[in-house]
């Protein structure tokens, strides 16, 4: 076989391009579509060395930590002959003339990348026969990039030796003491040499802060990754932009399929998640913050244990959770948050995920700056793009909310220093689960307008009323926006001391009792001194 010629970055995309066609073959949600993206990640990440059986049955396959025996269960070793035999049987039909092949060869759990040959040479390209001229240039590194990327096991002792991440560890030492010695021969002979280097090269000015060696720069807060995902930066209906994953160590990447996702406006932060025992070390500013982490559950299980655990810089925060459990069903969006979040006394927040009856998951993790003991603010309206007000105060569009219907029409609010805050509405029969952290109470305010019912139209007192409910405990009751305030005017109710659910979630019912039920700006206050 005459392998292509191809530079490494265009490699990797080419690499990745195929593996997304593959998945779609395989249908995205698939068992082995999963197998395949977690075996090739491993590969890409230079990761080789943590595909084995166990690591790929209990982080990929579902199987327990605790009493997976792969002499028992032969299950990594059934599916991985059958993903051999799909991609065998897909390069033979359709896929044949693509310029990337991947396989699992035999004995090892390592995939491929193979570049078929081209019946027609390009200009610059290797004659056969001719490894190593790559664009005309006759050199060991062409001869290394002509050949295949990933080779397989056995294929020379030197490659072999390379692939083991604590041996690049001594190869650069012996490359930078290797330049050291050279730089300072130099300095030594040329003096114009000494003044470059005590004024500092522009190279040395414009390297970016790593603080102590070894050690990375703290992130940029608020940071916002979408788990599993690897392309460009997404914005959600906020405006804020959600970043591919970073500062993880094992699991995997896995992709949903479109299936919808009940409360939330953002679905993008559910496309993709990281799945099995694996953790996130963030480097962070000294301080104090506040993290949110985001889960979906894509399927319902007859297993009434399914369960993980979390922990942040050791600490165990959530033990024995199950996403379905927690935003009861599955495809419902799920957040819990957790305030006074610091780095550890290394720099880093640890956050870490581990297998209790289920390989753990989660779709994205937001760190914001904090306020001592103290959560940040939540402010809804119900439209669908964020508003900042007067006071310069932001609010989120619509979200959490299950059922019911967005209005699609603005109503200006005379009187008001913000005529279009309130402009609109949430209406039907619904209810939102706004997340918050459990160990404090919270007031919560909600902001009511008449939009509809009024003497224009032959409405008024009694034509709307409803009920608001919070975790179960009645707020208001034969509720009539109308009788209180008129038409148009923005109605305000308060409510002190809310505890929030085991879940973390202030739940909140609106359901009629005459006509709709309405809300137009919701506001949780932490009440923590």
């Amino acid at each position: 076989m005459i392998i292509q010629p191809v530079s490494e970055h265009l490699a990797k995309h080419e690499e990745r391009v195929e593996l997304e066609a593959v998945e779609n073959a395989l249908g995205q949600n698939s068992r082995l579509a999963h197998l395949l993206r977690y075996l090739c990640e491993k590969c890409l990440n230079g990761e080789d060395d943590q595909l084995t059986e166990f690591n790929i049955a209990t982080e990929v396959l579902g199987r327990s930590k605790t009493v997976f025996d792969p002499g028992e269960d032969s299950i990594v070793r059934v599916e991985a002959h059958r993903l051999r035999k799909r991609l065998k049987e897909f390069y033979e039909g359709a896929a044949k003339d693509h310029p990337v092949h991947i396989s699992i060869p035999l004995g090892t759990y390592v995939p491929s990348f193979t570049r078929p040959a081209s019946e027609t040479l390009t200009p610059g390209s290797s004659p056969p026969g001719i490894p190593g001229h790559v664009a005309g240039i006759s050199s060991p590194a062409g001869a290394a990039i002509g050949q295949q990327r990933r080779r397989e096991p056995g294929s020379s002792a030197a490659f072999l030796w390379l692939r083991r991440p604590r041996n690049w560890f001594a190869l650069l030492a012996v490359v930078l003491l290797g330049s050291g010695a050279i730089f300072y021969t130099i300095s030594r002979l040329h003096p114009r040499a000494q003044i470059a280097s005590r004024a500092g090269s522009p190279a040395a000015i414009a390297a970016p802060p790593t603080g102590l060696v070894g050690v990375p720069a703290p992130a940029a807060v608020p940071l916002r990754l979408l788990a599993g995902y690897s392309g460009p930066p997404e914005t959600d209906s906020a405006n804020e932009v959600w970043n591919a994953d970073r500062y993880f160590h094992g699991g995997g990447p896995w992709r949903r399929s479109d299936a919808s996702v009940a409360r939330t406006s953002d679905f993008l932060l559910f496309e993709h998640w990281r799945s099995g025992d694996f953790s996130y070390d963030i480097p962070l500013q000294p301080g104090v913050y506040e993290l949110h982490l985001y889960f979906v559950a894509s399927e319902a299980s007859s297993d009434s244990l399914r369960s993980f655990a979390v922990r942040i810089n050791g600490a165990l925060v959530l033990s024995g959770f199950d996403i379905n459990s927690d935003a009861m069903g599955e495809n419902i969006a799920d957040e819990r948050i957790f305030r006074d979040v610091s780095p550890a006394a290394d720099g880093m927040l640890h956050v870490s995920f581990a297998n209790e009856r289920v390989a753990p998951q989660i779709n994205a993790l937001e760190v914001l700056p904090g306020i001592p003991h103290k959560q940040l603010p939540i402010r809804l309206i119900m439209q669908s793009t964020p508003y900042t007000d007067h006071n310069g105060q932001s609010w989120h569009p619509d979200d959490y909310f299950l059922n019911g219907w967005l209005s699609d029409q603005r109503e200006e609010i005379p009187g008001s220093s913000d005529p279009d805050l309130f402009s609109t509405e949430r209406y039907g029969h619904f209810s939102y689960a706004i997340p918050v952290d459990t160990r404090d109470r919270y007031t919560l305010i909600l902001h009511f307008v008449e939009r509809y019912f009024g003497e224009q139209n032959g409405g008024g007192a009694g034509s709307r009323v409803f009920r608001v409910m919070c975790n179960g405990e009645v707020l208001l009751d034969n509720f009539d926006i109308y009788k209180e305030a008129g038409s148009l005017h923005v109605l305000t109710k308060t409510f002190y001391h809310l505890k929030p659910s085991a879940q973390g979630k202030l739940n909140l019912t609106f359901e009629p009792i005459r006509n709709s039920a309405t809300v137009s700006g919701i506001e949780v206050l932490d009440e923590s001194q």
